[in-house]
């Protein structure tokens, strides 16, 4: 089927994780195959996975993903607003790719009229440079408490009068409640917007379903433009939630890898490679679960390094990793991971939470001072430990300035030059800024063999998320009546 959409859709869905950013990856990947210069979008976007850009900034990571489905660079145009929670009630904002301010949520909706002017002006950069844009909705336009100056949903298609396809996820259960809920809680402009419908992740017989769907376009006046299976082993970057599929291996041999679940878990996507990778046991170790025995405990990236610190130690995950270390086990820090690894961590400015210093876990001889200014790079290298021969490609984001006695024995050498992270003397334990460090066949390889596995794999997560993207388009172009979808483009 030939999918050749000019124009604007919008996809909302009734729930967070209704499967949104999904079927734009793959409508991207579809419009891309019949030749449309297209390009994703997001108005605001809250993620702690996010990405940077071939013009150096930061965006959600699933827009990066559908970036990459349609074949164009990663560009700050595509999520001009992204909040990076960093509390319950707070989060970083960042606009065209670039922190402004932590803001409350009090603040953050008086600040919306600012907010919205530069999703404006993306979305018009946008239209001007694309023949079409497939635009991502957040959370869902039922939410009628965040009517009032809403920039991601409904607020957004009425101001640029574009129309909308909204898709429910049924293996949540209440599909038609969801649905016709949803659409209950629309004004009558904002109904009138929606062309059709997408039921996601299904498993069954479709004829059973069939009288249901009958139902809904009789009630509604509706189309449904297609169901869509539930497509199992995906390899795609999650846009914020933790995996739902653990992946875990029972193989004889795998490598045992486990990694706390801190409530602000950032950049959790470093760890796709390994649990698709079958030498590898993983598991993510959730609050009020005692850390099991493993081969490598993996601290992973946080927006807000001081809390889950106190989280960690909470959980009792110091006297495991000194218990893990005594016993040989390796230790691996990312990012903040490398941070809680080291003597101190002080943010003098309170650029995370409360300004003050804490005590970090002192397994490495370094400490982190938090500033204003974030970094953002695309970077490259190679391995300064294990196979010093396996290039690792990846990303830093942080505001961090890290020092101490053991970067002397960097774990990365930088294409330009520069060392990165560091490695205990007895080489159990390795920490770094990048993001991205098992992504690259050779580092990944490389690693594994580093934690303790012989005869590591080399594993291709790039090609594996392609093959994926492209079994995700194969798909729609299934279920869906694409010839419906093309027409619904305004």
């Amino acid at each position: 089927m030939h999918f050749a959409p000019h124009g604007t859709l919008m996809i909302q869905g009734t729930t967070s994780d209704a499967g949104k950013s999904t079927l734009v990856a793959g409508l991207c990947r579809l419009a891309r195959r019949g030749g449309v210069r297209v390009a994703p979008f997001k108005p605001q976007n809250m993620a702690l996975n996010s990405a940077v850009t071939v013009d150096g900034g930061e965006i959600g990571r699933a827009q990066a993903l559908q970036a990459l489905a349609a074949g164009v660079d990663a560009q700050i145009d595509f999520n001009p607003v992204l909040l990076k929670p960093t509390s319950d009630r707070g989060a970083q904002v960042i606009i065209h790719g670039h922190a402004h301010a932590n803001l409350d949520a009090r603040a953050y909706h008086e600040y919306k009229s600012v907010a919205f002017e530069a999703v404006l002006a993306s979305y018009g950069r946008l239209t001007t440079g694309f023949d079409t844009v497939i635009v991502e909705g957040a959370g869902s336009p039922a939410e009628v408490n965040l009517r009032d100056r809403d920039i991601a949903n409904m607020g957004f298609a009425e101001r640029v009068d574009c129309p909308v396809v909204l898709v429910a996820d049924i293996d949540r259960g209440g599909v038609f409640a969801h649905l016709v809920g949803t659409l209950a809680c629309l004004s009558d402009s904002e109904r009138a917007r929606i062309r059709g419908f997408v039921i996601n992740r299904f498993r069954g017989d479709i004829g059973l379903l069939q009288p249901g769907l009958d139902w809904l376009e009789a009630r509604t006046g509706k189309p449904v433009l297609g169901v869509v299976p539930y497509l199992h082993g995906l390899t795609l970057d999650a846009e914020d939630m933790l995996p739902r599929e653990s992946r875990t291996r029972s193989a004889r041999h795998a490598l045992k890898v486990i990694v706390p679940a801190l409530p602000r878990i950032s950049n959790h996507t470093d760890f796709d490679a390994l649990r698709a990778h079958r030498q590898v046991e993983f598991e993510y170790v959730r609050g009020g679960m005692a850390p099991p025995p493993a081969d490598l405990i993996v601290l992973p990236g946080s927006k807000s390094v001081q809390r889950d610190l106190a989280w960690l130690r909470e959980n009792g995950w110091d006297r495991a990793i000194g218990r893990h270390l005594r016993y040989g086990g390796k230790v691996l820090g990312i990012c903040g991971g490398m941070q809680m690894l080291g003597r101190e961590i002080d943010d003098p400015d309170g650029i995370e939470g409360p300004a003050g210093r804490v005590t970090g876990l002192g397994v490495l001889d370094l400490s982190t001072t938090l500033t204003p200014h974030k970094l953002l790079e695309n970077v490259g290298g190679r391995l300064a430990f294990g196979d010093d021969a396996a290039t690792v490609r990846g990303y830093e984001i942080h505001m961090g300035r890290t020092s101490g006695a053991a970067l002397a024995r960097p774990a990365v050498r930088l294409a330009d030059g520069r060392p990165d992270g560091a490695v205990s003397e007895d080489g159990q334990i390795a920490a770094t800024y990048l993001h991205g460090l098992f992504d690259t066949p050779e580092a990944c390889a490389a690693l594994l063999a580093w934690a303790g596995v012989d005869g590591a794999e080399a594993l291709d997560y790039p090609a594996l998320r392609e093959a994926s993207l492209d079994r995700l388009a194969d798909t729609l172009a299934q279920s869906l009546d694409l010839d419906k979808v093309a027409a619904a483009f305004g």
